[in-house]
């Protein structure tokens, strides 16, 4: 039986998880044994703990050994060429900060929520294509000003689709290219907020 790494402990580790974030990190547990990271016995061995956490330290140190969401064995984030996929059933993703944009990225979540925000990411290609599919959850992009937003035959069943990121474009610019929909969920692209610390009333 393979001992599950201490946590690394942070602020905030000490805080209630709530289901969904019990549930997050199952998601992650799957798709670990799924790629060969950890075996079945193991799998089930950390499910258990998982679904008995309380705080999010107990989380973490069940995933502290394994790649998280936009990661892969070889560094901390996918290269220019690599796709980018994010996936969560019912939990949180953020792809945020600094990261570098491949050429293509995918967001898909059934019930849970991801941010994609390129204010600070480096991106090297003229046009991004980005595949959205928010299910019953939401996906929310934030593009830099000056960017140009396509929406490629983006669809909505009983849910909502708002493009806000309408400011002019800058020549020279990357071009970023929606597709996808969402069927009950929310799908939103917006700016930056001009002024640091102001909530979305989205």
């Amino acid at each position: 039986m393979t001992d599950v790494p201490a946590p690394r402990p942070r602020p905030g580790s000490e805080l209630r998880a709530g289901h969904t974030d019990r549930e997050a990190v199952a998601e992650r547990l799957r798709e670990a044994a799924g790629d060969g990271r950890i075996d079945l016995e193991e799998l089930d061995e950390r499910l258990e703990k998982a679904f008995a956490a309380k705080t999010y330290g107990d989380l973490e140190a069940l995933v502290a050994d394994l790649p998280g969401p936009g990661q892969n064995a070889a560094g901390p984030a996918p290269s220019a060429q690599e796709p980018l996929a994010l996936r969560t059933v019912a939990g949180d993703i953020r792809q945020d900060g600094h990261w570098v944009v491949p050429e293509r990225v995918t967001a898909r979540t059934t019930l849970g929520r991801i941010v994609i925000d390129f204010t600070r990411a480096e991106c090297r290609h003229r046009e991004v294509g980005l595949e959205l599919d928010a299910g019953m959850g939401e996906v929310r992009v934030v593009v830099p000003r000056g960017w140009t937003v396509r929406a490629e035959g983006v669809t909505s069943g009983m849910g909502s689709v708002r493009n806000r990121a309408t400011d002019p474009p800058v020549p020279g610019m990357p071009v970023l290219r929606i597709s996808g929909g969402s069927k009950v969920g929310t799908i939103v692209v917006r700016h930056p907020y001009r002024w640091p610390g102001r909530r979305s009333r989205d």
